[in-house]
Formats: structure tokens, sequence, C-alpha cells
């Protein structure tokens, strides 16, 4: 699974504790019921993934669905580049399956929405059939897959999510990760789009891969194996304190032009 931690998200700390979910039948499935930008699955959007999530944790925590909750309702959001985000985690209560029907079940959201972006990608798909598989191994979740509208009237989680999930939430044929040709010289790659930093377990990927591989090339020493730990944490500090950048070890999107940009002064 490719988990963003609440710390790498950002998440605001819940205003009171949780309550235990003790043996969940499974996993309901929703959606945001609102509109979701229409770009947002676009290979340099997932700062809007970030973006959305942080407007529902402030929505679900000042009332804005009519009860005001210690948290975002959701037990993990998913997104369609693919990545899962920590909301109330496992073995906690949600909150969005609505009234007496929250310890029956975890509450896992799919980026989709009524308008905008309607239909989930494969990406998405993958990232859902991770959650699930997570909620079961981690948190104890039953065999159940059910959509939101299953014992609540609701339009929830709309028609191609429910459909997915009385399928069974299969995982599509397409894989996750698709191979990536990298052009290192011929300017700058696209941006990932997401943050990328120290985070237990490691952020890994091909963007990674990337990153490390120009330090590399640029005569830093460092291991190209896409796994964001503290050694390429180190070489990052170090990289950005070399061309003027603030040295935190993270990858934002200025660090990450200037991996390709930057040009040593003229002697």
């Amino acid at each position: 699974m490719k988990k963003i931690s609440r710390a790498s998200w950002n998440a605001i700390a819940p205003s009171g504790p949780y309550s235990r979910i003790s043996s969940p039948r499974g996993v309901k499935i929703h959606y945001t019921g609102g509109p979701v930008p229409a770009d947002i699955a676009g290979p340099t959007k997932h700062r809007l993934c970030v973006q959305h999530v942080h407007h529902i944790q402030q929505m679900h925590m000042s009332g804005g669905r009519g009860e005001t909750y210690i948290d975002i309702g959701y037990n993990l959001i998913c997104c369609p580049h693919g990545y899962t985000f920590i909301g109330r985690g496992v073995h906690h209560l949600p909150a969005a399956n609505g009234p007496g029907l929250n310890s029956g079940h975890y509450a896992v959201l799919g980026l989709v929405g009524s308008s905008g972006f309607t239909k989930p990608n494969s990406a998405l798909l993958h990232a859902l059939r991770d959650a699930i598989e997570y909620l079961r191994e981690e948190g104890g979740a039953g065999n159940e897959i059910k959509g939101h509208r299953d014992g609540y009237s609701t339009s929830c989680p709309g028609d191609d999510l429910y459909a997915w999930a009385k399928r069974g939430a299969p995982r599509p044929d397409e894989p996750l990760e698709k191979p990536i040709k990298i052009t290192y010289e011929d300017g700058i790659p696209l941006w990932p789009g997401r943050v990328i930093r120290l985070a237990d377990p490691y952020m890994q990927g091909n963007d990674v891969k990337t990153w490390q591989y120009k330090l590399r090339k640029r005569g830093w020493t460092i291991d190209v194996d896409g796994i964001y730990g503290p050694k390429s944490k180190a070489v990052c500090a170090s990289y950005q304190d070399k061309v003027g950048a603030k040295p935190t070890g993270v990858i934002d999107e200025e660090t990450w032009d200037l991996t390709w940009s930057w040009k040593p002064p003229a002697a």
C-alpha cells in the first residue's frame, strides 16, 4: 500500500479520543458526494488530492455534515494517484457510515465526486483494494465489502464504485505501477505531485528513484533504490544547503526543480 501518514499530509489532531471498533464485519466504500476537480487525476495534480483531504477533514470537524466530528470521518482515504491517506486509521470507530452503523464496518473514502471527477480510475481502485486488505490484516476487518448505501439512504458511493464493490472489489487488470521512461538530462521531469519526506513506512516509488538517480549523477553518494529513508533525507538536506534552499530534507516542488536546474556558480 502506498501509504501517506497523518504527519505526511499534515492532518489536524483529533479534538477528542477515538472510540475503539471491535470485530467489524468488513469495509464500507464511500465517495465525496460533492464536486471533485475534474483534473485531480492528472500526473502533476496530486497536490489537489492533499487539498481535498484537508478540506474534508476541516468540514467534518467544523460541523459541515450537521454534526461536529472529532476528526475526519473515514478510516482511510484513497486518491486517483494510487495513494492511501491515513484518516482515523485502524481500530478506531469511523463516523461516516451513518447513525448506528459505524461499529459494523470501517469507512474508506475514494476521492470520486458526484461532479467533476466522477469515475474511478485504475490507480484509485488499486488503492481502495489495498485499503481493504490493510484493514483486514492490520485492523481485524471481516470479509464484507459494501457501499455506504447498503443500510443507509444515500447515493454514496456513486453507481460506479457501488457496482465495483458489489463485484467484490476486484483489482483492475492494469498494474498500479507502470514502467516509466525517465530522461535525466533533457530538462526537468514532471513534478511528481507529492511532497517526499521521511515517513513511517518510508515513502517509495519511481519519483523517489528518479530524484536519487539525479543526485548520484551530480556526484552525491546515495542509493538509487526508490526508498526515501534517513540516508536520502540527509543527502537531500545537504543538497538543499548547497543550492541555497532551506535544508529541510523534504523534497517539495522547489527542491525537485533545483535538483535539475541548479548550476554551480562560475569560477
